[in-house]
């Protein structure tokens, strides 16, 4: 199935730069910036074309029958960003359940453009002890770009800056 991704990787013109921490059995990547519906299908086939297993978190609204198991099979976990709260917690209870798990997200949890990043994906990474992979969608030159891991310290209006300067 990889080669399939690769053609159409290779096709649309896409590069993947950097590496996806292999060593490491759990983590989560935040993918910046999320403007466009697009990003879902370059994500999944960047994951595809570089071959690690992702998760992701998705509005309820998508996994409704129609087409949630088309969401489910590519990984998906329904959200419903309008009750507030164990959601953090959640996640990390899917970290615990697992010997190895990776979730992708955007941290700025809409394709709105937005002043401030949502703060659930560094709770997740403190609380179930597991670093962020920080990556960046470069629509301009048309490259996903993968950074090194970036484990937080439990300073989050110290590692926030940072995480933003990375991906800026």
């Amino acid at each position: 199935m990889r080669w399939v991704f690769e053609k159409i990787w290779k096709m649309i013109g896409w590069e993947a730069i950097g590496d996806v921490p292999r060593a490491l059995d759990k983590y989560i990547v935040i993918v910046v910036p999320h403007t466009s519906n697009w990003d879902f299908i370059i994500g999944v086939l960047a994951r595809g074309v570089v071959g690690f297993d992702s998760k992701f978190l998705g509005k309820h609204s998508l996994f409704k029958p129609s087409f949630g198991w088309v969401f489910r099979k590519l990984g998906g976990y329904p959200v419903d960003r309008t009750k507030k709260g164990k959601l953090v917690d959640q996640v990390v209870a899917l970290y615990r359940n697992h010997s190895r798990f990776v979730v992708s997200l955007a941290p700025e949890g809409t394709r709105k453009s937005v002043s401030e990043w949502k703060t659930g994906f560094y709770f997740i990474a403190l609380k179930a002890g597991i670093p962020i992979v920080p990556v960046k969608m470069d629509r301009i030159h048309k490259k996903v770009v993968f950074y090194a891991p970036y484990w937080p310290s439990g300073q989050i209006e110290k590692d926030l800056p940072e995480l933003q300067k990375i991906l800026s």
